[in-house]
Parts: structure tokens; sequence; C-alpha cells
């Protein structure tokens, strides 16, 4: 299946947010979200919106930068938050229970130290800065563009 990407304008962090919930209505388990972008684009806000969705708004969603994984059980699936920004080799994944991650729902900052080891299978969100707010680019390596709402074109 050929990729295709969709972009949106998030003027403000209430619209990240927002992106969020609106991936989380199309989640279900098995899925990959890999959050790619630098430093404060994003990323965890976005995670913690989609952990929110599936757990109640009032879930503590800590940042895990320094525990590298947070776990979230929730009645409709297993979410696993992974942060591999301190990653130093690819392999370092599995001890972190990447593979325990694929029968729940995976949210993984800085997916590209995973190299090789990242799904095929997954929706890519790469949050950039854009004046005072981001912009998302969501590419589609499944079947994400089925499942979302929205117009999907077919990435050159």
């Amino acid at each position: 299946m050929a990729s295709r990407s969709l972009q949106l304008d998030l003027p403000d962090e209430a619209a990240t947010a927002a992106l969020g919930a609106r991936l989380a209505k199309a989640c279900r388990a098995g899925d990959v979200i890999a959050l790619h972008g630098d430093l404060a684009a994003g990323k965890t806000t976005l995670a913690r919106s989609l952990v929110r969705f599936f757990a109640g708004s009032d879930t503590d969603v800590p940042s895990p930068t320094f525990t590298l994984v947070q776990t979230y059980e929730t009645p409709t699936l297993e979410i696993w938050h992974f942060d591999l920004y301190r990653l130093e080799m690819p392999e370092e994944a599995g001890e972190l229970g990447l593979s325990e991650a694929v029968d729940g729902l995976a949210l993984i900052e800085w997916p590209q130290r995973l190299g090789a080891l990242l799904p095929q299978t997954r929706l890519d969100v790469r949050l950039d800065f854009s004046g005072e707010g981001r912009i998302a680019c969501l590419t589609d390596h499944h079947d994400w563009s089925a499942r979302i709402d929205g117009d999907w074109r077919q990435s050159a």
C-alpha cells in the first residue's frame, strides 16, 4: 500500500490536543503511532491527549523522558507511551517492552532511534514549528487514511 499524507495547521496547544483526541477515535489494538519532531514540538502534548481520551481526563500522563516508557491500562486497550530520546542502540527497545506493546497501542516519541526496528505498519506524525503554532504532517503506512476523516492525498 502506498503511503498517504495529510498536513494540518495547529495554531495552539489546544489544537494539538484536539488532534490527539481525533486520532484516538480511530485507534485500535495493534496500532503504532510514531511521533516525530524537535524538543518541545508537541509530541507529549499529543500523546497526553490521546491517553486521556481512553483513560479519562483526570489521568496523570507524565512525559516518559526519564522512565523511557509509561503504560496505561484502559477499559478499551493497553497504551504504551515510549520516549526513546535517551536510547543509545535500537536493540535496547526490547528491554522496554516494545514487542509486548504490539497487542495494545504504542505511542513512540523519537521513533528514529529504532532504526530498522520501527514497525512498518504505523502512522507517522511529524510536528514542526510554524510561527507561534505547529504544523502536523500525518503519513499513513497502513490504513489510517481510511479510519480518519479528512482529505488524504497521495504523497510524492
